[in-house]
């Protein structure tokens, strides 16, 4: 079976290791599709999902707060300063970080600080997004 390793790793652990048929992954021009023997690439990723298809056929769901890709014929690499499985996603806690966002947005002063509001706002979005993909892929 052709297969590649797969490693997404956040600041603080690695949060999946393993052999993989597919990975999908939100790139920063679009969505990236990943089979075995993919040509190399770095790129930055943007804040949503990666779907690991895994050799028994299963699948991995992860948020990714955005990040960067390695992919090389036989692994791909995924960092990212916060990544959670699909299965610790708290949508009550996204929930109430949405709406802290959108209260900082409302109050924003100046430019940086409604860039920083968008920023963060942006990742809750995705973040969200993910959570109800992976509910629904469950």
């Amino acid at each position: 079976m052709n297969t590649i390793h797969v490693d997404v790793v956040s600041a603080e652990e690695s949060i999946f290791s393993g052999e993989a048929k597919f990975v999908a992954l939100p790139g920063e021009a679009g969505e990236l599709g990943i089979y075995p023997r993919h040509t190399p690439l770095i790129s930055r990723i943007k804040a949503g999902s990666v779907r690991i298809e895994k050799a028994d056929g299963t699948e991995e769901f992860i948020f990714v707060a955005g990040g960067i890709l390695e992919v090389q014929p036989n692994c791909v690499t995924v960092l990212s300063d916060t990544a959670v499985r699909g299965k610790d996603l708290d949508e009550e806690k996204a929930n109430l970080a949405k709406a802290a966002a959108e209260e900082a947005l409302k109050n924003a002063k100046g430019e940086f600080d409604i860039a920083k509001a968008q920023s963060e706002l942006y990742a809750i979005a995705a973040e969200i997004a993910a959570l109800r993909k992976f509910r629904k892929n469950k």
